[in-house]
């Protein structure tokens, strides 16, 4: 007996496919607001470049007019090394130091931009290094470096010595401030060249032989004597 082979069909459990729906590849978003949008994933901002350039700038110009006007009424500029010193002593050295001086910390080029053009550019030799810039505003000049010796000598900071100064318009090296932490105070120079002239025999000799600067000094002190003897008559 010949058997027939019959084929069986059975429906498909998977649900019969459709053609897409012509709106269905439509992307459905709302608008992005170019002016809402957030930040790139980097999360600067579109020109952080020119901004922070601006800033500098800014600061650059900012410190080379508080050195113009330190500047002003200067008789003493000196430059301090500063690097080791930590943020304590630097506080403590600004405390230590008298009030007609004021310590500065700016970048050697900006200070050398303030000082061009003036007395004070003599100090261009200090222009290395990181410094520390003593103003001081006074003629009473190893007044104003005794405290930072004395700082210096307490802190045990041999390193950070003065890299040079400038004083009527002379640059002194580290090994000659020894020269300017013995210069006689103005009352000293007053009673030395008053004494002198109270002398006749050697105060006219003495007093041409002495600094312009002592010189003026006496003559003013003389001066202030004599209105003071006169208003006492």
């Amino acid at each position: 007996m010949e058997a027939a082979a019959t084929l069986l069909s059975f429906p498909s459990s998977k649900p019969p496919s459709q053609s897409p729906h012509p709106l269905s590849s439509l992307s459905l978003t709302r608008p992005v607001n170019p002016f809402l949008a957030p930040p790139p994933a980097s999360g600067k901002a579109r020109f952080p470049s020119t901004i922070r350039a601006a800033i500098s700038r800014s600061k650059k110009e900012e410190t080379v007019e508080t050195v113009k006007t330190q500047l002003e009424n200067c008789h003493f500029l000196a430059g301090i090394k500063y690097q080791g010193l930590t943020v304590k002593q630097f506080q403590e050295l600004r405390r230590s130091l008298p009030e007609n001086t004021k310590l500065i910390v700016a970048k050697n080029t900006l200070v050398y931009k303030a000082i061009e053009g003036t007395p004070f550019e003599a100090l261009k030799p200090c222009m290395k290094g990181m410094n520390a810039w003593l103003f001081v505003h006074s003629e009473e000049v190893p007044a104003a470096i005794k405290p930072y010796r004395a700082f210096q000598k307490e802190k045990k900071l041999e390193n950070n010595d003065f890299t040079g100064g400038v004083f009527e318009g002379k640059f002194y090296g580290p090994e000659e401030f020894k020269q300017l932490e013995s210069m006689p105070s103005r009352a000293e120079i007053y009673a030395r060249l008053l004494g002198s002239l109270q002398s006749p025999s050697i105060g006219l000799v003495s007093t041409l032989q002495a600094p312009a600067r002592d010189v003026v000094m006496v003559l003013k002190a003389y001066v202030q004597k004599l209105e003071e003897q006169g208003g006492g008559q």
